[in-house]
């Protein structure tokens, strides 16, 4: 699993179609995480919180654009 923590500044960079490709990435880790933790098998508690805190990051970027307070890359609004 990608140890990476993604930044604001790294993940308004991307369009949304990208957005939602990480989005689903880290969902599916996150699923992955729950599923060694109830089995008593997860390496890295710290990793859940990280990809929690990733996911939010996340939808509240989508959520500033579809606002209007952030702009996608490429808009000319």
């Amino acid at each position: 699993m990608a140890a990476t923590k993604l930044t604001a500044d790294e993940l308004d960079k991307l369009d949304d179609a990208k957005l939602a490709e990480e989005l689903a990435k880290a969902k599916d880790e996150l699923f992955k995480l729950r599923f060694q933790s109830a089995t008593g098998q997860l390496e890295s508690p710290g990793r859940l919180r990280s990809v929690k805190k990733d996911i939010a990051r996340i939808y509240t970027i989508l959520r500033e654009r579809e606002l209007g307070i952030r702009q996608a890359p490429g808009s000319a609004e």
